[in-house]
């Protein structure tokens, strides 16, 4: 968790750059309401904050601040921590990544503020672009590049794609993520947008998506092909979404379909135990049946977020998610 805060440094100070006290009254304000969600509940729940020490609530506020947009009402990061993470049990345990959570939960309660259009686009930006590739040659090459570095259009993390990928690397370096899922992810968008004319991404919120919260380990596969395929499929997902008119979800949907089908993933792509030939017939047919269902999930989530019904699964995840804890074993 420490190494994911620091591969995340890079893009805090671009967004403190860019938007100033908004960006820097919205990330402490989400960071702290992780950490003491995290301790109220599970002292309450479980009696035990130990789990505060594993950093992973401050990561939590960090990509819940990332990725809402810079103007944004000061709310917290509850909803990330309690029904995210701690309702299923703690770090390690739970299904849906808690930051993608905590912003459809915002969504969810707070619609009318939450698209509303004055919190993308507030009266002034500190700094709007850097002249630094193009100073020294003039070209749409450089251009390019100094977009790339510094592009505020889009949520608090996404202003600079170079912060970001920066932070991937320093993560690959050390062992923390692996490539399969962004790469993955980023060629299976590239190739899709050759042919669908409606995409609309952003590259920074692309890349917060591939490096940071896809490859959030409780919430994604664990072997190599699993992991590939995952990235896959979550670009084909972004693809049905897009083709159906949802525009300003697409990321965070797709997260949450695939995390829904990680388990099982992991599941198809696991490796033949020692002593056992590998069927290929059957595990061929494994992988077009998931394949059906993810992306078939995929259009049935895209109706019910046209026919206004994605609160109503909220509410039920809310009701099914808490019987459970409070039926389970855990509660101390």
């Amino acid at each position: 968790m420490l190494d994911v805060i620091l591969a995340l440094t890079p893009a805090i100070l671009i967004s403190l750059l860019v938007y100033g006290l908004s960006s820097f009254l919205i990330m402490v304000i989400c960071v702290l309401s992780a950490v003491l969600t995290e301790i109220v509940f599970s002292k309450i729940f479980f009696n035990e904050i130990t789990s505060i020490k594993n950093l992973s609530a401050i990561v939590t506020g960090i990509l819940l601040a990332f990725i809402l947009a810079p103007y944004t009402p000061i709310y917290g990061a509850a909803m990330a921590i309690i029904f995210g993470k701690l309702i299923f049990g703690g770090i390690g345990k739970n299904r849906l990544n808690p930051a993608v959570v905590g912003r459809e939960f915002m969504t969810v309660f707070f619609p009318l503020v939450m698209t509303s259009p004055a919190i993308w686009s507030g009266n002034s930006l500190n700094i709007s672009e850097l002249k630094i590739f193009s100073f020294i040659n003039n070209n749409d090459f450089t251009n390019y590049l100094d977009k790339m570095l510094l592009n505020p259009t889009g949520a608090l993390g996404e202003a600079s794609v170079l912060a970001l990928i920066v932070g991937g690397i320093y993560l690959l370096i050390k062992n923390r993520i692996s490539w399969h899922i962004p790469v993955a992810l980023f060629s299976t968008v590239f190739i899709v947008s050759l042919f669908i004319k409606e995409i609309e991404i952003s590259m920074g919120g692309l890349m917060l998506t591939g490096i940071f919260m896809a490859t959030d380990m409780p919430t994604s596969p664990t072997y190599s092909f699993g992991k590939f395929y995952y990235g896959m499929m979550m670009g084909l997902t972004m693809a049905i979404f897009w083709k159906l008119g949802i525009q300003f979800e697409t990321l965070s949907y797709s997260i949450i379909v695939l995390n829904i089908f990680s388990k099982m993933i992991n599941k198809v792509f696991r490796p033949v135990v020692f002593g056992y030939r590998l069927n290929l017939i059957k595990k061929v047919f494994e992988v077009l049946k998931i394949s059906v269902l993810i992306l078939l999930f995929g259009v049935l989530w895209a109706f019910l977020h046209r026919f206004e019904l994605i609160p109503y699964i909220v509410f039920i995840y809310i009701f099914v998610i808490s019987i459970k804890l409070i039926t389970s074993k855990k509660i101390k």
